[in-house]
């Protein structure tokens, strides 16, 4: 998609601070953290959200790029988080996990 953020991301059309590639998948440091450690791990191909995701081998490298990545950083307790949809918090139409860590993080999250 020609106007997705994270798509120029994946493609290296818009700089930022990678902290893991694939041929598949990129993370990189969310430029609004929540918390010190506050990483965005997408696939480079541009789908939508969860609910368009439909690819279960790319489901699951999602999934193991999160232990691969708190792996290499040395992260032990972290909060994996997929917004989906405007109410639920989404703000780019993109699928993305959130890898929050650093700090004590209060349960529910609001």
């Amino acid at each position: 998609m020609s106007d997705c953020i994270f798509c120029k991301i994946a493609n290296k059309e818009i700089p930022s601070n990678l902290v893991y590639e694939t041929e598949n998948i990129v993370a990189f440091n969310d430029i609004n953290p929540q918390a010190p450690v506050h990483i965005l791990v997408i696939p480079k191909k541009h789908i939508e959200s969860l609910n368009e995701l439909y690819d279960k081998d790319l489901a699951g490298e999602l999934l193991e790029s999160v232990k691969e990545i708190c792996k290499k950083l040395n992260i032990t307790d972290y909060r994996t988080v997929i917004n989906t949809g405007k109410e639920a918090g989404q703000e780019v139409f993109h699928i993305h996990l959130h890898i929050i860590s650093g700090r004590p993080l209060k349960w529910p999250p609001g």
